[in-house]
């Protein structure tokens, strides 16, 4: 019986540190992200954010799961305020969860989300679809507006697997 071994040859790992890394600064009001990993091919987004205190996300549907573990502060959702989040968390949301992200004191955290937000304005009407590709767009626009460098994160089928 003869097997074949599959072996993934790679000059260096695919990896990042958001302290060297640094974040960019309001890639959406009030939020400040370190992207690690995009692919918005199989619609997968990996950032570490911080939030600053008072920061209110829109109302917003998840298509698929979200796993997220809070490492400073605090935050809840507006819908479930009893479950407020510490440092140390770790949340999982499945498709389908409809919710408000609120941070009354600031919150840092580190999200794994598998497929789309669809965002609600304040009146509950469709305001647009935060994805992968979405996410991409917005942290480098947001990088290029404040006159910060281009984030380094991994990108499926860029050389070597990152951005620059």
């Amino acid at each position: 019986m003869t097997s074949t071994l599959t072996i993934h040859h790679q000059d260096r790992l695919l990896t990042i540190n958001r302290h060297k890394e640094g974040e960019v600064k309001n890639a959406l009001p009030g939020v400040h992200v370190t992207p690690c990993f995009l692919d918005p091919e199989n619609g997968l987004w990996v950032l570490y954010a911080r939030f600053d205190p008072g920061t209110m996300l829109p109302k917003h549907f998840h298509t698929g799961t979200v796993h997220f573990f809070t490492t400073a502060g605090s935050w809840a959702y507006v819908e479930y305020p009893e479950d407020v989040q510490t440092e140390g968390s770790y949340l999982y949301e499945p498709g389908g969860s409809i919710h408000t992200f609120k941070s009354d004191e600031g919150t840092e955290g580190f999200m794994v989300v598998n497929g789309a937000n669809v965002n609600f304005a304040e009146d509950g009407s469709f305001m647009n679809i935060m994805d992968a590709g979405w996410i991409e767009e917005a942290v480098l626009a947001a990088a290029k507006a404040a006159g910060q460098p281009t984030p380094r994160y991994i990108r499926p089928g860029a050389p070597a697997g990152f951005t620059a």
